[in-house]
């Protein structure tokens, strides 16, 4: 077994707790900032604790921003009477890059998975419905990933807002079912997001 200095080694224990990062990636991480120059890993720590120092959640639509309210959510040129729901900000994104929705967004915080004890309490939902109800919302495109838990939590709101609103979309599978929509190429969110369909 390899022996790190202490410092080292908890600089690779620290990195390997990152998603998708495993022991190899983490030593490789961890080699990279000693090679640094004392600057350049100064402002690499300075962002980490900056983005969590600034960075919070939009009081109108749960996503990440550094202000009360997000750039979306206050730009005047989007529309209020269509929203997207995603499960999280980097689904906000990727549909975001598509160039496609011209609506406002609402970001449940994660998908329902009573498995690991998610359920609609742990999601945004309420807070959906405050704005479908205190707005004049023509739309909602359900946007969640195409796997077990996105499609249950689909259905699952689908069911909840089909009385109080006109139309309930999902975006149409153009994306690999199993897939994450922050992988998926912009055709294919544009694809998707073009043949949604009533549910």
């Amino acid at each position: 077994m390899v022996q790190y200095a202490k410092p080292l080694a908890r600089l690779v224990g620290e990195f390997e707790k990152l998603p998708g990062i495993g022991p190899k990636s983490a030593q490789r991480l961890a080699f990279y900032v000693l090679r640094l120059a004392d600057e350049e890993a100064k402002a690499l720590a300075d962002a980490i604790v900056e983005v969590k120092a600034r960075i919070g959640y939009c009081k109108i639509c749960s996503n990440f921003t550094d202000q009360e309210v997000c750039d979306i959510c206050r730009d005047p040129r989007r529309s209020d009477t269509e929203i997207c729901v995603v499960a999280d900000p980097r689904d906000l994104i990727a549909m975001e890059k598509t160039n496609e929705f011209k609506g406002k967004y609402h970001v449940l915080g994660g998908v329902l998975a009573p498995m690991e004890g998610v359920g609609p309490d742990q999601l945004k939902i309420r807070e959906l419905l405050s704005r479908i109800r205190e707005g004049k919302v023509t739309e909602i495109v359900l946007a969640t990933n195409p796997n077990v838990e996105g499609d249950a939590t689909a259905m699952y709101l689908a069911k909840l807002l089909r009385d109080l609103v006109p139309k309930v979309t999902r975006i149409a599978h153009g994306v690999p079912v199993g897939g994450d929509l922050d992988y998926a190429d912009q055709a294919t969110l544009i694809q998707a997001f073009e043949n949604r369909r009533e549910i």
